[in-house]
C-alpha cells in the first residue's frame, strides 16, 4: 500500500498545511468540506504538492520533517521534480 505526504495552500489567505494520507486527491476534498477543524476556517484549499511513500511510517517522518520545513523549502519542493502534483489534477 502507497502512502502519500502532501501539502495543500489556502487559497483565502496562503498559508500551507502538510500531512499524509492514503488518498491525496479524497484528503483534498475533506479539507475542502470543512471536515478537518484545523483548516475549516482558511477553505478553500488547493493540492500543491504530493510525494509517495512505501510505508506509513516513513510517510509519518516525513510529514513531521515537512511539518518543520520554512516557507523557503515548502516553495522549493512544489517546483521540485519529485513532486507528483501533475498525477493529481
Amino acid at each position: 500500500m502507497a502512502y502519500y505526504v502532501y501539502i495543500i495552500q489556502s487559497q483565502a489567505d496562503g498559508s500551507f498545511y502538510k500531512g499524509f494520507t492514503e488518498a491525496s486527491l479524497r484528503r483534498l476534498a475533506q479539507h475542502n468540506n470543512k471536515e478537518s477543524q484545523y483548516t475549516s476556517t482558511k477553505t478553500p484549499w488547493k493540492l500543491v504538492y504530493v510525494e509517495e511513500i512505501g510505508s506509513k511510517r516513513e510517510a509519518l517522518i516525513r510529514e513531521k520533517n515537512l511539518k518543520k520545513a520554512t516557507i523557503t523549502r515548502i516553495q522549493a519542493l512544489i517546483v521540485h521534480p519529485k513532486n507528483m502534483i501533475n498525477r493529481f489534477q
